[in-house]
């Protein structure tokens, strides 16, 4: 297993989700005046971006390795599905969405990985509704796990609207990958 930094990034993001699944678990008298929400919010956020860091720094160095382009995507789907069975619990977000966003990241990632062992993979990458999806949650959910206003801007509003365009774009990426995947489906069934 190589250990670069764009790959130690990653399993820092990885590290990052017991970190915010474990803020929900204090005792409510050391949560007071939202600190929870906030720190929780802020490792959402700190996570998300060494999601755009590693990539980026992983590409400018030449780092990038067939470990690192596996890990990376089951960070991220860890991180998000963590941080949406948080929000269900708490009750900011529907259990229709997390059911959605989190049963099309089990069902893409098996794609992938089916087409990647048949010789495919190309069929299946990353689209830009797929960027999209994974921009409208990576901001729904820190407004979400934050919960309170900002600058008179309501973040519970502005991450109830996205995590629904999450959603939306979360069905519609999964129907283009389905749609791009199935002549490899058809021919091998």
């Amino acid at each position: 297993m190589p250990l670069n930094i764009p790959i130690a990034l990653t399993w820092l993001r990885i590290a990052m989700i017991p970190l915010i699944v474990g803020l929900f678990y204090l005792p409510d008298a050391w949560t007071a005046s939202g600190w929870r929400d906030c720190v929780a919010a802020i490792a959402f956020i700190v996570a998300a971006v060494t999601d755009w860091l590693d990539g980026w720094l992983a590409r400018r160095w030449n780092q990038t390795s067939a470990f690192g382009a596996f890990l990376d995507p089951v960070a991220d789907k860890l991180m998000v599905c963590a941080a949406l069975l948080i929000l269900l619990n708490l009750d900011r977000v529907d259990s229709l969405i997390a059911l959605v966003i989190i049963g099309r990241e089990i069902t893409i990632s098996a794609l992938r990985e089916w087409m990647a062992k048949i010789g495919a993979s190309s069929s299946v990458a990353v689209h830009w509704l797929g960027k999209f999806k994974t921009a409208a949650q990576m901001v729904a959910i820190p407004c979400l796990l934050y919960w309170q206003p900002v600058a008179g801007v309501s973040t519970r509003l502005v991450g109830q609207v996205l995590i629904v365009v999450a959603a939306i774009l979360t069905v519609w990426s999964m129907c283009y990958y389905l749609k791009k995947a199935w002549p490899e489906i058809r021919d091998r069934a």
